[in-house]
C-alpha cells in the first residue's frame, strides 16, 4: 500500500536551543535561508506524501503562517519584477495538504503520534521527527516507504550509534536480512549500558501501521514519565514483527546547537547559487584559523 500521509511532531519547547527558541520555534530556525520545517515538508512531498499533519503547540503559530498563502506579499513581489522569488514563495503553499493539531500538554513522542489517530484512520503512515533533518540524494522517508511497500510491515529508519551515545537514543534487537534491511524483534528506549541490544538506533524517521494506536492506548508511560513511541514499537516488534532500514544520508539533530550549525554548513555548501563561493570562503577560513 502506498504511503500518502505523514505526521510531524513539533510541539516540544526546544530548550536545548535556548535562548533563540524562547521566541522562535526550533522547527522554524533557518538552515541556509529556509526554515527547518520546510525541509521536512519538502522531503515528505518528494516521497509521495500528499497529506501532512503537524502536531504543534501554542506559540508556534509562525509554522502555519509560513505554509499559508500571503496575497499581499506575493502581489508586492510581482509588482517589483521578482518573478523567481514569487514562484519560490508560491511553491511553498503547494507542497502538500497541511493540517495542524495543537498538543496542549507535552507527554512524549508517543502522545503526539497518538493524537494523529483520526487523521491517519486505517492507513499506514510516516512519522518525520521534527528535530531531525536528513540530507540525502533520495529522501529518507521515501527510502522507508519503499521498504514498507516491499515487506508490508512497519519500518524504522536507523543508523549506527557509538556505545557512549546510544543511551541517549534507543537500541534495537535485529537480524540482518541484507541490503540495509533488518528484522526487528525488540527495542529499548534510552538503554543502560547493560541493556544495549545493538548499535542500531532509530534516528528521525519511521513508517507505521495503524495498529500502533491500539498499542499506544494500552501501554504505560515510560522514560521520563512520558508515553514513548519506542515502547509502542517494541510491543509491535515483539507481537507481530517489524523491520528497520539503515537509510542513506546524513542526519542532523536541529535541536542541538552544534549539529544545527553543521546542517547549515552542509546545506550552504550544496547550494547551487552560492555553494562554490561558500566552499572557497570555508577553505580560506580554515587555512587562516589559529
Amino acid at each position: 500500500m502506498k504511503i500518502t500521509k505523514a505526521v510531524i511532531p513539533a510541539a516540544g519547547l526546544g530548550t536545548r536551543m535556548l535562548p533563540i527558541s524562547k521566541s522562535v520555534p526550533k522547527e522554524m530556525l533557518p538552515i541556509d535561508a529556509k526554515p527547518a520545517m520546510q525541509y521536512l515538508i519538502e522531503e515528505a512531498a518528494e516521497s509521495g506524501i500528499t497529506d501532512v499533519l503537524i502536531i504543534t503547540a501554542v506559540g508556534k503559530e509562525c509554522i502555519e503562517k509560513h505554509f499559508t498563502a500571503c496575497p499581499q506579499y506575493e502581489k508586492k513581489l510581482l509588482e517589483s519584477g521578482k518573478e523567481e522569488l514569487y514562484e519560490e514563495i508560491r511553491s511553498i503553499n503547494d507542497l502538500a495538504n497541511i493540517y495542524y493539531l495543537h498538543q496542549h500538554e507535552t507527554g512524549g513522542l508517543g502522545q503526539a503520534v497518538r493524537m494523529a489517530k483520526n487523521f491517519v484512520k486505517d492507513e499506514p503512515f510516516a512519522v518525520i521527527y521534527g528535530d531531525d533533518l536528513v540530507v540525502s540524494e533520495k529522501p529518507a522517508t521515501l527510502q522507508l516507504c519503499e521498504v514498507y511497500e516491499k515487506y508490508g510491515k512497519s519500518v524504522a529508519g536507523v543508523k549506527r550509534v557509538s556505545k557512549d551515545l546510544i543511551g541517549k537514543y534507543c537500541s534495537l534487537k535485529v537480524d540482518d536480512i541484507g541490503n540495509g534491511v533488518y528484522g526487528v524483534s525488540d527495542m529499548i528506549e534510552k538503554p543502560k549500558p547493560e541493556e544495549i541490544l545493538s548499535d542500531l538506533a532509530i534516528l528521525g524517521r519511521v513508517v507505521l501501521e495503524p495498529a500502533i494506536f491500539d498499542i499506544l492506548d494500552r501501554i504505560p508511560r515510560g522514560v521520563g514519565g512520558e508515553l514513548q513511541l519506542t515502547d509502542a514499537m517494541a510491543v509491535m516488534a515483539r507481537e507481530s514483527g517489524m523491520f528497520a532500514y539503515e537509510f542513506e544520508g546524513t542526519r542532523y539533530d536541529i535541536g542541538n546547537k552544534l549539529s544545527y550549525l553543521m546542517a547549515n554548513v552542509e546545506c550552504a555548501v550544496n547550494n547551487q547559487e552560492y555553494g562554490d563561493e561558500f566552499k572557497k570562503y570555508l577553505r580560506e577560513f580554515v587555512k587562516n584559523m589559529k
